[in-house]
């Protein structure tokens, strides 16, 4: 033991000796201390659920297709890709009939879990009745859900357009703003993501997504007001259990980083577009760029700002919507705002490819003044049907209070983890959307380098836990489960983390 604690760089023995005391008593058990890296996984927690024998296509042929095929885009995780079988609510089967605890839920896209029987029953049901038809002709299961969505969003937003993706109907969005302003630029963070679309390219700011060749016209970047990586931000900043461990002089009520990005922001509005403008766009929490959240109560003046200049606020919704943040079914909430569009995805159809945009009825009749649109696949009976039971589903399992009560409790877990790895530079979020951003150090704040990230990613994987990835330079872990995630299976991803992170400071302790 202690040639393995001097091998260990923690930043306090201490801790990790409780520590130690404590994994025994729970049962992850460890060699002797001269073999460093040898220890058992962390106990999965049981599941219920026997996936079927995988019988089609072997591994190498699928890889294969994939390569013959398939887009030579690289997207898949890890060295040797998963191949999926069946899923079960928060579980995942491959094809060796190997089990996974889902922690990132097809990028934050199954919302109340894997194959739910309620959402599989309605499926199964409207297949049976009627698969298309389009928007030329009325159906039931599309206004049964107009009528639903609508009741969970605020006055004025009750236009609902149907669409089938994120990058869809953040592409309509813009088209709306522009339709309704009749000015042109639009303004989106620095690190945001709204889509991959033509249109929406010009909103999403990851340097990965940049083309040389031109598109999306018309939009800006202005500063990210993040409160850990950027200039100002400290430990009183956002709206999460956890805040970061700068410093700063901010105090209850007056958030001096909040105003240091509004002049930021008015920098932005002064130089880099019209006097006129179009809109804004903003995720209540930046998703692909790691979870990142802005200080309170910035959301709020920047629409005032962009409002003064003609523009119209949307709301992107595709990630921190329908319950997910816990404390609200929406994330333009938990900033107290109430933007003119809001767009939603991805968790929408736990899966099934269906999205939307919801506007007001002034900025509805702006659009259908300059456009007939239409969308051939947008409010199909099926994607409907799907939605509706979504809906019912986080009612009657009370999975956004779940979302709050679990998220929570995983949140603080994850934070203890920063205080006793010098490497786990910020740990944040609200709800089920966690980021975990890790760094050489904490002083410098330099990002971990890219293959030690990708060597903990895969050894989370090999002890059966899904985690994603974020930001700029990929160096943010991302948590985001399926809202129906218990706390025992929260105490076994954090084990596992754990588990990784040793691993982790053996190795560059070798």
């Amino acid at each position: 033991l202690s040639l393995f604690l001097q091998k260990i760089s923690y930043r306090n023995v201490s801790v990790f000796k409780s520590k130690l005391k404590t994994d025994l008593d729970v049962g992850t058990f460890w060699t002797s201390g001269t073999k460093l890296s040898l220890h058992t996984k962390p106990r999965m927690p049981p599941c219920d659920f026997t996936p079927e024998r995988y019988k089609t296509l072997s591994y190498n042929r699928v890889l294969e297709i994939h390569k013959q095929h398939l887009s030579p885009v690289v997207t898949a995780y890890f060295q040797k890709p998963l191949l999926l079988h069946q899923g079960h609510m928060e579980w995942l089967f491959d094809f060796e009939g190997n089990r996974y605890l889902d922690f990132f839920s097809g990028v934050v896209t199954v919302s109340v879990g894997h194959c739910h029987p309620k959402v599989n029953a309605a499926a199964q049901k409207q297949l049976t009745h009627l698969w298309h038809t389009s928007t030329i002709f009325f159906h039931p299961p599309m206004h049964e859900y107009a009528e639903k969505l609508s009741a969970l969003l605020p006055e004025p937003l009750k236009v609902i357009f149907l669409t089938n993706s994120g990058s869809e109907a953040n592409d309509l969005a813009m088209l709306m703003a522009r339709a309704h302003s009749n000015n042109t630029d639009i303004i989106s963070f620095r690190g945001a993501y709204h889509g991959c679309s033509p249109y929406t390219l010009g909103l999403t700011n990851v340097g990965s997504f940049k083309m040389k060749l031109p598109s999306g016209m018309g939009c800006q970047a202005t500063m990210c007001p993040d409160v850990f990586r950027g200039p100002w931000g400290g430990s009183h900043c956002r709206d999460s259990p956890v805040q970061t461990i700068r410093k700063c002089n901010c105090a209850p009520g007056c958030c001096q980083a909040k105003d240091q990005y509004i002049e930021q922001f008015k920098d932005t509005l002064n130089t880099a577009v019209a006097k006129s403008i179009a809109g804004f766009f903003a995720e209540p929490i930046q998703g692909v760029n790691g979870v990142v959240q802005y200080p309170k109560g910035f959301l709020k003046e920047a629409f005032q700002l962009v409002r003064q200049r003609g523009g119209v606020c949307i709301a992107d919704e595709v990630q921190t919507g329908f319950g997910r943040l816990g404390s609200h079914f929406w994330g333009f909430q938990t900033h107290d705002v109430l933007p003119d569009i809001v767009t939603m995805a991805k968790g929408i159809g736990n899966g099934f490819p269906m999205a939307a945009v919801v506007t007001t009825p002034e900025i509805a009749k702006s659009l259908a003044k300059r456009l007939l649109h239409f969308n051939t696949f947008g409010g199909n009976p099926m994607a409907c049907a799907i939605g509706s039971a979504v809906l019912e589903v986080i009612k009657e399992d009370s999975l956004q209070e779940n979302s709050q009560e679990v998220g929570t409790y995983m949140l603080l877990k994850f934070a203890k983890l920063r205080d006793e790895f010098e490497i786990v530079g910020d740990v944040r979020g609200k709800g089920l959307m966690i980021g975990i951003e890790m760094v050489k150090d904490k002083m410098s704040r330099q990002p971990l380098p890219h293959e030690e990230i990708n060597q903990i990613h895969e050894d989370c994987k090999e002890m059966g836990l899904l985690i994603g990835r974020g930001g700029i330079f990929s160096q943010t872990f991302r948590i985001a489960p399926a809202m129906c995630i218990t706390k025992p299976e929260v105490d076994f991803a954090v084990e596992v983390f754990r588990s990784a992170l040793i691993q982790h400071m053996e190795r560059r302790a070798k």
